[in-house]
């Protein structure tokens, strides 16, 4: 598309939560980290002074003598809470005010469009469809997504980090967090509204969204590069090299699980269900980034291809 065609596409009024995603993710991403930062300064000091931790109110904002250590949830933390959520309800209000409601004309199906999308918090879902099997990327990843944050309290073994933001204490959580959730899903969201474009093919930004472009570029499944026609042979290749992914990738997870002397004593709080449990997770998120750039710099469509499922 070219660049007036990207102005309607960002101030569209269902793209206006895409546009305020790509500021805000990583404007408190940021807060979050700078307060992160002084908390972890703070530790640091009163680690160091024993006589000092024991009379600090261990707050990072200001503070004066004579004021109380607790603050108490009435009226403090209501009276903020009540705050924000009058500007919410404000900044809702003159939302709907001033864009109309995304609504088109009946469906037909004798003019569909083109491209055809999901809304934008199914953005992510829709582009995985273009490197998995539409069972995998609309059935089996979101529900191993769901079940994998219900399986977080359990996983985690670290002690420190709780009720506070901490990032020495939580490099790793906080790592497979912003890896999973910023670079992963949010970019596929922001690739599924401004980068596909009609016939869902790829067109950067300042190139115009052509219906009638024609894309030489032919995918192949693992097997055919290497010749492989007779089904057995299929599947045995395709589950050789899944294989191959799980052990390779593990044990990258296991090197990165264990990089620093803190984060090997919390590997050896786990016991070997919790551990496994969070090979499989980090083993299969890390599996979508392999699969996108399979997909994108060498066209492979599918690494293991059975009469049943695809990977």
């Amino acid at each position: 598309m070219d660049w007036h065609q990207l102005w309607e596409i960002v101030s569209a009024p269902d793209n206006v939560p895409i546009v305020g995603l790509i500021f805000l993710v990583p404007f408190y991403a940021w807060y979050g980290l700078r307060q992160a930062v002084a908390n972890d300064r703070l530790i640091a000091q009163l680690e160091a002074d024993p006589a000092l931790a024991k009379t600090h109110h261990r707050k990072v904002f200001p503070f004066e003598k004579g004021w109380s250590k607790e603050v108490h949830v009435w009226p403090y933390l209501l009276r903020i809470e009540f705050l924000a959520a009058i500007i919410v309800t404000v900044i809702l209000i003159l939302w709907s005010i001033s864009l109309d409601a995304p609504l088109e004309e009946l469906a037909n199906p004798n003019l569909t469009m083109n491209p055809a999308k999901a809304p934008w918090y199914f953005l992510g879902l829709q582009e995985m469809l273009v490197y998995f099997h539409p069972w995998m990327a609309g059935v089996v990843m979101p529900t191993l997504i769901i079940i994998g944050l219900m399986v977080i309290p359990y996983i985690d073994a670290n002690p420190l980090g709780s009720g506070y933001y901490t990032w020495k204490q939580r490099k790793f959580a906080i790592g497979t967090f912003a890896f999973g959730f910023i670079v992963l899903w949010c970019s596929m969201i922001v690739i599924g509204t401004f980068i596909r474009g009609p016939g869902w093919m790829w067109f950067w930004p300042g190139q115009t969204w052509d219906p009638t472009r024609v894309v030489y570029e032919v995918n192949r499944d693992l097997h055919e590069v290497f010749g492989i026609t007779s089904w057995p042979g299929k599947i045995i290749f395709g589950a050789s090299a899944v294989g191959l992914y799980v052990v390779v990738a593990g044990f990258a997870c296991h090197k990165l699980i264990t990089l620093t002397e803190f984060s090997r004593k919390i590997y050896l709080r786990m016991n070997l269900l919790q551990y496994l449990t969070m090979q499989f997770f980090l083993v299969t998120m890390l599996s979508l980034p392999v699969k996108i750039l399979l997909r994108l710099l060498l066209r492979i469509n599918y690494v293991w291809v059975t009469p049943w499922f695809s990977l």
